[in-house]
């Protein structure tokens, strides 16, 4: 292995001024002339491999503090009468303390738990975090480009985002405490502030935060489809592209059509709360006061939330489908399986997802017939997600597989994917979703196929990359134990979840202890708790492992450790703002040539033996 890659190395060096062009760009880029001091190369960076590590330690922490919310509300679930009062210094007047001493989670504060623990993990972390970071750090890359096509507009990206983080987090001061009306953010409660305390200025810090975020993900998203279309590098064509990057363009540009449709959504929230409109609110009462609010539907909200809402499903895993196809090809030493037909895949979920979403509005009250439509599209775009999970355990199966922390993960996110998508052929089903909408069969589905997956291809991800980003290895040893724990512990908290959704439990109650028909389930909620527990603190391994190898770990000696084809690979250790010292490298094949005439890979630069077939024509 290290004889293959040093000889890589070699035939990169010579090669890359021979294939080479130059685009006139380096020679007149800035980026290292201003770069002299920590503020300016670390913080205020516009070289998009610090933006890429920006967006991931900001995801990190927002991760661990989603984490940790969900932590203080299963307690809660799977506890209900022990003693909380030792939060209280954490979380001040929301544990309430009797005359014993006894100190109990607010009910109040239990909903907005929830309902930030899932406005951070959905849009902060799995969107913002996940494309944030291998968007960048990928793109420029892997195409072959010196930076994004705007890289100041890159940083403006990651600066909204980090405001939009600021506001979120301030709301978990406030008096009235932060938003507690569901991170759907439905209305009533969220359009009308003397609702609950929780619908005061916590709703309102909640909106500026989303719009917010909205502004960094359609500057991101406009500047990702711009470099992917107009600066690849010589030779590199469509079909010679990775999946990673065909995945983050179907993502950018789901998510330009889909986030303003949201934005608009809750600038008329905004209306409705402030300015006395009517476009969600009609015949309301609130404490024996009949409101002078005619006309408005909450429906119109639920269309306009899951017009992003469900494509958001797809923003949040197709990196993650992209990052383990490029994983697992690599890893396997095997070319990915049906590149076309993955490409083709990608497409075809960008597009069907887009007409799908009053699936989440079975029991909206929607016309019969008009689901019958959303249920048939729902079922069909299960076929492209067929294709994908059918051509990774092909690309899988009879390779030389090497387990290490990053194939392990991916492999993890194809189980998750497979174990957590069947169940959503059954909520799909508008018939026997009107069973299961509101309990946790629901949680169990989208936790599994959309969190869970989500974060497997970014461990695979962050693992596999890490040298590329950091210059260093993470450890291998804990990276396995990373790896099972959370992959035995996510199947612990969200398998049995399905058993107790399929008998009716119902999701978002504070405690289920005072039905009888649900008491047989307080033990399995507290084997959740305890599952919950022990996952968080595997996180926190991780966390630990991360924060250490940037300054600790394994250093990197050879450009091109995996032994893998694509373009950023052949970058210095340690590249400057620019990627390429001289030329960049032409691509001559397309990103997957593995196992082929007797080389165990063959980078793209290198030039097409005459008579050898081009998959990527």
């Amino acid at each position: 292995m290290a004889h293959a890659v040093t000889a890589a190395d070699t035939l990169e060096e010579k090669l890359t001024q021979e294939l080479g062009y130059d685009d006139h760009f380096h020679e007149h880029h800035h980026g290292d002339k201003f770069q002299s001091n920590f503020l300016t190369t670390y913080i205020f960076s516009t070289d998009h491999k610090i933006i890429a590590r920006q967006f991931l330690i900001t995801g990190i922490f927002w991760a661990f503090v989603g984490a940790a919310m969900s932590i203080v509300f299963r307690l809660q679930l799977g506890f209900p009468e022990a003693d909380m009062a030792w939060l209280k210094p954490i979380l001040g007047k929301w544990i309430t303390v009797n005359d014993a001493g006894i100190g109990k989670l607010d009910p109040e504060f239990y909903y907005s738990l929830v309902t930030m623990h899932g406005t951070i993990l959905v849009f902060f972390v799995l969107t913002a975090g996940l494309s944030g970071t291998f968007a960048n750090l990928l793109i420029p890359l892997q195409i072959g480009a010196r930076d994004m096509a705007s890289p100041l507009l890159n940083a403006f990206s990651y600066w909204f985002f980090f405001l939009a983080g600021v506001v979120m987090f301030l709301s978990l001061f406030l008096s009235t405490g932060p938003f507690s009306g569901g991170w759907t953010a439905y209305p009533p409660l969220s359009a009308l502030p003397q609702a609950s305390d929780g619908s005061k200025a916590g709703m309102t810090m909640w909106i500026v935060g989303m719009a917010l975020f909205i502004v960094s993900s359609l500057l991101g998203g406009i500047n990702y489809i711009t470099t992917i279309l107009n600066l690849r590098t010589k030779g590199m064509n469509m079909w010679r592209m990775p999946l990673t990057i065909w995945a983050i363009l179907v993502t950018a540009i789901l998510g330009v059509l889909s986030f303003p449709v949201l934005l608009s959504g809750v600038l008329l929230l905004m209306f409705d709360r402030s300015m006395g409109t009517s476009f969600y609110l009609s015949e309301i009462v609130v404490g024996g006061q009949i409101l002078d609010r005619i006309g408005g539907s909450p429906v119109l909200f639920q269309h306009l939330f899951w017009f992003l809402g469900h494509p958001e499903v797809y923003i949040i895993i197709l990196p993650s489908m992209g990052i383990v196809s490029e994983v697992l090809s690599v890893h396997a030493r095997k070319p990915i399986f049906g590149y076309r037909a993955m490409i083709y895949s990608i497409l075809a979920i960008g597009f069907l997802s887009f007409i799908v979403w009053a699936h989440h509005m079975f029991m909206a009250g929607v016309n019969p017939f008009i689901s019958n439509f959303f249920v048939v599209f729902t079922l069909i775009i299960a076929v492209p997600s067929a294709i994908k999970v059918f051509n990774w355990i092909s690309t899988i199966y009879g390779s030389n597989f090497r387990f290490n922390a990053a194939s392990l993960f991916a492999v993890g996110f194809v189980s998750m994917f497979i174990s957590g998508g069947l169940t959503g052929i059954f909520l799909g089903n508008s018939a026997i979703d009107i069973q299961m909408h509101d309990t946790y069969f629901v949680v169990a589905h989208f936790h599994i196929v959309m969190g869970i997956a989500a974060f497997f291809g970014m461990f695979a991800g962050i693992y596999h990359w890490f040298p590329k980003m950091f210059s260093r290895f993470m450890n291998e040893t804990l990276g396995k134990i990373h790896f099972w724990g959370t992959l035995i512990g996510a199947y612990a908290i969200f398998w049995p979840m399905h058993y107790t959704g399929m008998a009716g439990v119902p999701r978002r109650y504070y405690s289920i202890e005072n039905f009888d028909s649900f008491k047989h389930f307080v033990d399995l909620n507290k084997f959740i708790t305890v599952a919950a527990i022990v996952v968080f603190f595997l996180q926190i391994l991780f966390i630990i492992n991360f924060f250490y190898s940037i300054f600790s770990g394994r250093k990197l000696t050879v450009k091109n450790p995996w032994g893998s084809n694509t373009l950023e690979w052949t970058t210095p250790i340690q590249p400057g703002h620019g990627n390429w010292p001289g030329n960049i490298p032409t691509v001559q094949r397309w990103s997957y040539d593995y196992g082929k005439g007797g080389e165990e890979f063959i980078p793209q630069f290198v030039p097409l033996k005459e008579g050898e077939h081009d998959h990527g024509h």
